[in-house]
């Protein structure tokens, strides 16, 4: 049913549709300058669909972009200022008033599906986006539907700066401690050239998922626990499965191992790290797993790190053997060169790490939060099941 004050109508009946055209290069700019100072846009998601500037507008402000060929394809952004458009991107603007951009480009992001056209690449013409019907509420009702999801997406937005920031930081400390670079306070010791076999005891499980009778009940850490996570812990939802008594007494997880992907389906994808926060006595590594288990000397924590620098990534992808597979053997992981600092150092190095790491863990389960909260309150706006309160003077 339509809400109260509503009305449908086909996105052709509201908007004047238009196609990007060739790029003027003659009128073109990567960089904004003084004349330069008109944002292009082209048919694409990547930077919100900005490909340089023009020195004159092409289109007035208070449009809707959407992307009509190709990945993100339906994909719509509102634009607020004068702009230019290239390629394949459409263009919708209001007749008559009838719709806010920012409310249109929320309704066309989340309110129906696009039913693309394809001949090999996903085409949406501009006539089959016409023949679309969306519901509008009133303008000033549109505008205040606008402002609440914004404000939404402004708080999705600096979430997620906070945690490109964090991942910056972690990536700057590992690029200086983990290579001698930069030293922690208090440490001077030298660093010794070594090999990860010197470091680590290797233990590969053969561990599958079957179940069978006989057999002791056990929690399964596998491949995609240690792919999605950087830290295990004994509470997160493991498998349930069976293990033999010798299977667990080899295969038990430790505080202070680190688990490493020892198969991928590419070689740069291989040897991807995560370390054993917590543990239990029914907790024990599966298959297609290494699990690396600290000599005396070593810190556990440091070894992950290890594992996640760009060197190390390189040395492992080099040494992946397969065609549509690849893996790793024992003996290829053992001979990785390592540089170990003293063990304290190792150890504050780790925690220092750590910290930046932690953060965007911390940070994650916020952004979800956020996401999830903001789609379940934009579906009921955009279909008139949650109606918003508008001020008498911003209706008149």
């Amino acid at each position: 049913m339509i809400p109260e004050g509503w009305r449908e109508a086909k996105i052709r009946e509201v908007a004047k549709i238009n196609v990007g055209r060739d790029l003027m290069e003659d009128r073109f700019v990567r960089t904004r300058s003084e004349t330069h100072r008109f944002p292009i846009y082209s048919n694409t998601v990547e930077q919100h669909g900005h490909y340089g500037f023009y020195d004159f507008p092409e289109y007035s402000a208070e449009s809707v972009t959407v992307v009509g060929r190709g990945i993100g394809l339906g994909t719509a952004f509102a634009r607020t200022t004068p702009f230019g458009a290239i390629g394949r991107l459409l263009v919708l603007s209001p007749k008559n008033r009838s719709f806010d951009v920012s409310y249109l480009a929320d309704y066309l992001n989340n309110g129906f599906q696009i039913h693309y056209e394809s001949g090999g690449i996903p085409q949406l013409p501009g006539k089959t986006l016409g023949n679309y019907s969306i519901l509008l509420p009133p303008l000033p009702e549109q505008r205040r539907i606008a402002e609440i999801l914004s404000t939404w997406d402004g708080a999705i937005e600096t979430t997620q700066k906070l945690i490109t920031n964090a991942r910056a930081q972690k990536k700057a400390l590992m690029q200086s401690l983990l290579t001698g670079k930069k030293r922690l306070t208090g440490f001077d010791g030298e660093w010794e050239n070594t090999t990860l076999d010197n470091a680590a005891q290797i233990i590969v499980s053969n561990v599958d998922k079957k179940s069978a009778e006989g057999e002791r009940a056990v929690r399964l850490c596998n491949y995609m626990d240690v792919y999605r996570t950087d830290r295990i812990d004994a509470d997160m939802p493991f498998m349930a499965a069976t293990a033999t008594a010798l299977q667990v007494a080899r295969f038990a997880l430790r505080i202070g191992d680190v688990l490493i992907t020892k198969d991928s389906e590419t070689p740069d994808d291989i040897a991807v790290p995560s370390y054993v926060a917590s543990t239990a006595d029914d907790l024990i590594c599966g298959y297609h797993l290494a699990m690396i288990r600290p000599k005396k000397g070593t810190d556990g924590q440091f070894l992950k790190f290890y594992f996640e620098h760009p060197h190390t990534q390189h040395f492992f992808a080099t040494r992946a053997n397969g065609a549509t597979r690849f893996g790793l053997t024992v003996g290829a992981i053992e001979s990785a060169p390592i540089h170990l600092p003293p063990f304290a150092e190792q150890q504050l190095i780790g925690e220092v790490i750590a910290t930046a790491e932690l953060e965007i863990e911390r940070l994650k389960p916020i952004l979800a939060t956020i996401r999830y909260e903001k789609s379940a309150l934009l579906q009921q706006l955009l279909a008139g099941k949650r109606r918003v309160k508008i001020e008498l003077e911003a209706a008149a």
